[in-house]
């Protein structure tokens, strides 16, 4: 993994922003989802783990020098940075709004939260018509692997947008 966070375009194609997340194999294949789909990865701290965790590297493999990311200290920082015309996307279970079903857009950013705990409430509820959700058939199941999440809703973007 490159040592220092690569400076993040103007616009690239998505946005993924993993809001203080704790496991370290999840970030290293959202970072691959990144670098195959020329997505920028934002990485809002605190995270769980140090961003030199060999678990991390490993499941990025050698796809970090492909990746195009920032990480941020907090939410408001992050926040402060995002351009006038930014869509956010939350991606939480709750949400009103099935995840195939937001209209996307090229810049779009995909917010998604902590594997334990998920986003913090206040931010969903001052978002509530962009707060998108993954329906589950089976009503005992609480939730999907984050990384299996984030591949579900980006890939869902690129298809609206008609990237390969």
């Amino acid at each position: 993994m490159n040592s220092e966070p690569t400076q993040v375009p103007m616009r690239p194609v998505l946005n993924i922003v993993l809001l203080e997340p704790e496991i370290p194999p999840n970030t290293g294949n959202v970072a691959r989802l990144c670098a195959a789909t020329r997505s920028a990865l934002h990485l809002i701290e605190p995270l769980g783990f140090k961003l030199d965790d060999t678990t991390l590297r490993r499941a990025g493999m050698d796809y970090w020098r492909h990746v195009v990311w920032r990480r941020w200290a907090h939410w408001q920082a992050f926040a402060a940075a995002l351009p006038s015309d930014a869509r956010l996307w939350f991606v939480e279970g709750g949400g009103p709004l099935r995840y195939d079903q937001a209209p996307f857009s090229v810049g779009d950013y995909l917010v998604f939260g902590r594997e334990t705990a998920g986003l913090p409430l206040a931010l969903l509820e001052s978002a509530r018509d962009r707060w998108l959700h993954i329906p589950m058939a089976h009503p005992e199941a609480r939730s999907l692997n984050l990384s299996n999440c984030v591949a579900l809703v980006a890939y869902e973007a690129l298809r609206q947008l008609g990237y390969p």
